[in-house]
């Protein structure tokens, strides 16, 4: 009786165990699920996310003004990529050439989304998201759209700096497939011209924006509308913020729901290479053919060299500018620098020379002081690169002076 006993409280200890062991176990698998879901909140509805990706500015040239790309996310497919528009090869052949004529192919990619936040933390360049409000159907219009533009036939693109770029393909394949009107605020308004948004990133690099200067031209410097200053990422960034959908129903929703820092780096501060600043370097230029004038004045000599030198130095740049007007770049093909540098010098510099040698009067003197008027005037119409006007008053000096000395080879010998 005694060992029956025994028998059944064992076998109610057993049990009792063995119930709570079942919801101990329930109870951790309970607090996984409830995890998991807090995770990807999404899972019970729309399991895609389309976000802006915009990438802070590098140390490179080409990578001053920062980058944008898209992120599509599918957590039911497990799918997460950066739809990236900006990429090139320099070892193309006959890349600088077919940049400088605007013949330049960039092509869309599609890379995994931890890989593209991996190269932009290597580099030290933060990355920003901006999770979009969008629809499902709007989702799904997008994703057609990238299948689309991803085929082999579309990837390839013309690109366009100012016009057509890998910030505004992103913001077009976006703005383009939303069932309704994206607006901006201060649609209205009148904004910084190309050539100045441009300077308020390269103010670090100022080689960098005297070489952008030297090559845009007049229709650099027209203003701007919202739209088209979103050529540059960051300005894109700010105008998403602000932006929001309006349907045809007349509702509206803001264009993006958040926005987070998914790779945080310090802001670097580029420096440039060379100490100097292109308008230092223009002045040391200047001191130096006034030091060389005052002493051909005070010696009565003639330093025929300086001016070889400064017209073919005008002639070799000038060929740059020259072939800039055939490029299909349209905020180039415009440049009034070219009244400052021009190839014809190199065809005149050895007459020229060969003239002064021999104390003979040469018309290209006062012709080419004309041209540099000229080129003082027309600065109300186009801002120049950094030191042109103090390098146009060095090459006006030696034209005003050997205009004024050859006057000597025209007088009656007594």
């Amino acid at each position: 009786m005694r060992n029956m006993k025994y028998f059944c409280t064992v076998k109610r200890v057993k049990y009792t165990l063995t119930a709570a062991a079942i919801c101990l176990i329930s109870l951790i698998c309970s607090e996984i699920h409830a995890a998991t879901h807090a995770a990807q909140p999404d899972m019970s509805g729309d399991s895609v996310k389309i976000s802006l990706l915009t990438c802070a500015p590098g140390d490179e040239v080409y990578s001053l003004y920062g980058h944008t790309a898209i992120r599509y996310t599918d957590y039911n497919k497990d799918i997460d990529v950066a739809v990236n528009y900006g990429i090139f090869s320099f070892s193309k052949p006959f890349f600088i050439l077919r940049f400088i004529f605007g013949k330049t192919d960039y092509e869309m990619g599609i890379m995994p989304f931890d890989y593209f936040c991996m190269e932009y933390a290597e580099e030290g360049r933060s990355v920003y998201q901006q999770e979009l409000n969008l629809t499902a159907s709007e989702k799904a219009a997008i994703r057609d759209a990238i299948d689309t533009n991803y085929l082999p036939q579309n990837r390839v693109y013309r690109y366009n700096y100012f016009y057509d770029n890998c910030t505004t393909r992103a913001r077009d394949i976006l703005v383009n497939n939303i069932e309704g009107q994206v607006s901006y605020p201060g649609e209205n308004q009148v904004y910084p011209s190309y050539r100045e948004l441009i300077h308020s990133f390269n103010e670090n690099s100022p080689w960098a924006r005297f070489g952008n200067d030297i090559l845009l031209g007049v229709k650099a410097d027209k203003k701007t509308s919202v739209k088209e200053r979103q050529f540059l990422p960051f300005f894109l960034k700010d105008d998403f913020d602000k932006a929001f959908i309006k349907d045809k129903g007349g509702n509206t929703r803001p264009l993006v729901k958040h926005t987070t820092c998914i790779v945080d780096c310090p802001a670097g501060v580029g420096k440039s290479v060379f100490p100097l600043r292109p308008s230092m370097c223009a002045w040391l230029i200047f001191a130096i053919v006034t030091t060389i004038t005052l002493l051909e004045i005070k010696q009565k000599k003639k330093y025929w060299g300086l001016d070889a030198s400064l017209m073919v130095f005008d002639g070799c740049v000038g060929i740059i500018i020259f072939m800039m007007f055939f490029s299909e770049l349209p905020a180039t093909n415009t440049n009034l620098q070219i009244l400052l540098f021009n190839p014809l010098p190199l065809f005149f510099v050895y007459k020229v020379t060969k003239r002064t040698i021999k104390k003979q009067p040469s018309r290209f003197w006062p012709w080419a002081a004309g041209v540099l008027v000229l080129f003082f005037l027309c600065g109300i119409f186009q801002q120049y690169a950094e030191g042109m006007y103090v390098l146009a008053s060095s090459l006006l000096l030696r034209c005003v002076w050997n205009s004024v000395e050859q006057h000597k080879y025209l007088r009656p010998k007594q």
